[in-house]
């Protein structure tokens, strides 16, 4: 069940998307599934004390094909929350019917470029808002 409070959208499955079998690539499971993260990311208002990412983890399972102009539903929740990282779990639907999930796992990094970091109580506080 998808919940109400998490960020949702759209894309059209395009030409450019498909190999020649007319089925959607698997890597362009994944672009969309970060561009959701991304616009999900979009609803906190950044923090002088926000580490940087990187992507530490990315998983992907697949039930049915996609093809060209097939509308996808993209649902993006808090799968977990680590001392040092977080996980998305980006499902996409094609109305009823599950299409695939796409699982990133983002690490904390010190802004200096340094090592991995510890994420701050405030935005814990806020992930745990959309775990899923």
């Amino acid at each position: 069940m998808v919940k109400d409070r998490i960020k949702a959208s759209d894309f059209r499955v395009t030409f450019r998307d498909v190999d020649m079998n007319g089925q959607m690539f698997r890597s362009v499971y994944v672009d969309r599934a970060e561009e959701a993260v991304a616009d999900f990311w979009r609803r906190r208002r950044a923090a002088s004390d926000d580490p940087a990412f990187i992507v530490g983890k990315v998983s992907a399972t697949f039930h049915v094909p996609l093809a060209i102009g097939d509308i996808i539903h993209t649902h993006v929740g808090v799968s977990k929350i680590g001392g040092k990282s977080s996980g998305f779990i980006v499902r996409m639907t094609r109305g009823d019917e599950a299409v695939a999930e796409v699982e990133i796992v983002w690490v904390a990094m010190d802004n200096e470029g340094g090592g991995s970091v510890a994420l701050p109580e405030d935005l814990r506080d806020w992930l745990y808002s959309f775990l899923d």
